[in-house]
């Protein structure tokens, strides 16, 4: 078996033979690769561009010129962060535990990320944070979008998010407009049309390339750093890009459907040809489908460590799924993070939906069509308030994976600058 092994050894020709389609000149591909980055300048110009819209002097003069009522909930969020007004680490864990606490020894090098889906309107981030005081539980540590980019920044959304997320110290990933619902595929609707998505989610012909506009876009103007990937073209553009010297950063979407270790090993394979000299990738986020079994995460794990990737790639797993429109109810994968949390490192847990025993006694549950609703049609309709307590939900079901982890002598990642 060795020898037979040795057959799979990349040899340098092979090398050589993909380097020189990367460092043709006259190829397309590349040239029109080149051709979008262009617009926005040099590697250089654009993360200078990308720093400065990320300031908060920046985004707070954004959100005074579109939704000024939002700088009173900022600034009210900033002093509850300054003086110290949420729970401590230590102090959450004695209340979870009691005197317990203070001799376990937990596992903070297997720490897990407390995540929520989807943080789709500012609005919601202060009864979120006011429970949090409230109760003394804890405001996730990661937090995804799914709504229109261009509806989110026209009402002042967008900028307020993401301010407000680098107050609380959590991290932060958009979905692009160009991502399969946008009319990127004309032979696709609605779900009734849903099996025509089986050939790959919406990245088609030129679409990959106004993918990698549109991050570059709100990458220089808005200080979006991190999105959702979900289809290996716009993968690889992104992997190009970082290589250039770009700091985008992206995750694998579970709508791009990585169910097994060998499509794993497909992509961080790829993740390690096009990483910097540092040993970093943009590929920071590797959202697995629902589908997958602790093994997969276990074996994935070796070769992650392996490729240098065990601080840099982490694992995203849905504990919690919404209600409606994804998967076969009920589900929930606590237990078996628990199993596995306390030897595999850089997890996330990411909270889709509502707990079980919750959400189905809700007459508004969660539902993954909501994300692509539009905020006017949400509100006409009554739902506003509906959505807004799906988004607690979520925020609870977090909360329970925390409690479940501390119990176990586990850790959790959550707001950094809230939580202490």
């Amino acid at each position: 078996m060795s020898n037979l092994q040795k057959l799979l050894k990349i040899s340098p020709d092979k090398v050589k033979a993909v380097n020189s389609v990367f460092l043709d000149p006259d190829s397309q591909v590349m040239k029109n690769f080149f051709e979008v980055v262009a617009k926005y300048g040099t590697p250089e110009e654009i993360n200078r561009k990308h720093k400065a819209a990320r300031k908060m002097e920046h985004l707070y003069k954004i959100v005074e010129e579109r939704n000024p009522a939002a700088i009173q909930d900022l600034n009210w969020l900033l002093e509850q962060r300054d003086r110290g007004a949420f729970t401590s680490v230590a102090d959450y864990r004695h209340k979870v535990l009691g005197a317990a606490a203070d001799t376990m020894k937990f596992k903070d090098k297997y720490a897990v990320t407390l995540e929520v889906s989807a943080l789709q309107y500012f609005p919601w981030i202060r009864p979120m944070a006011e429970k949090a005081l409230a109760e003394k539980t804890l405001v996730p540590g990661r937090f995804i979008a799914v709504r229109k980019m261009k509806e989110s920044e026209l009402d002042g959304d967008l900028p307020a998010i993401v301010a407000a997320l680098d107050i609380i110290g959590a991290s932060f990933v958009e979905t692009l407009d160009t991502k399969g619902t946008d009319g990127s595929n004309p032979h696709l609707g609605g779900p009734a049309t849903i099996t025509g998505y089986f050939g790959g989610v919406g990245e088609p012909n030129e679409h990959a390339l106004m993918w990698l506009d549109e991050f570059l876009y709100y990458y220089t103007n808005y200080g979006v750093q991190h999105v959702l990937n979900l289809n290996a073209g716009t993968i690889l553009l992104g992997f190009l890009l970082y290589r250039l010297g770009v700091n985008i950063q992206f995750k694998i979407s579970v709508f791009f459907g990585s169910d097994n270790p060998y499509h794993a090993l497909w992509i961080m394979t790829m993740a390690k040809m096009f990483s910097r000299e540092d040993g970093t990738s943009p590929l920071i986020g590797f959202n697995w489908s629902n589908s997958i079994n602790n093994q997969t995460m276990e074996l994935t794990a070796e070769f992650r460590k392996a490729l240098g990737f065990e601080k840099v790639v982490r694992f995203e797993h849905h504990i919690t799924e919404t209600w409606k429109s994804i998967i076969i109810q009920p589900y929930d994968r606590r237990a078996e993070l628990m199993q596995i949390a306390g030897h595999v490192a850089n997890i996330a847990a990411k909270h889709e939906g509502g707990d079980v025993e919750i959400e189905q006694t809700l007459a508004h549950q969660s539902d993954i069509l909501d994300y692509f609703r539009d905020k006017k049609e949400v509100i006409e309709s009554g739902d506003w308030d509906n959505m807004q307590r799906n988004f607690m939900e979520k925020v609870a079901a977090a909360n329970h994976t925390a409690r479940d982890l501390t119990k176990a002598g586990l850790s959790f990642i959550a707001a950094k600058n809230l939580h202490r």
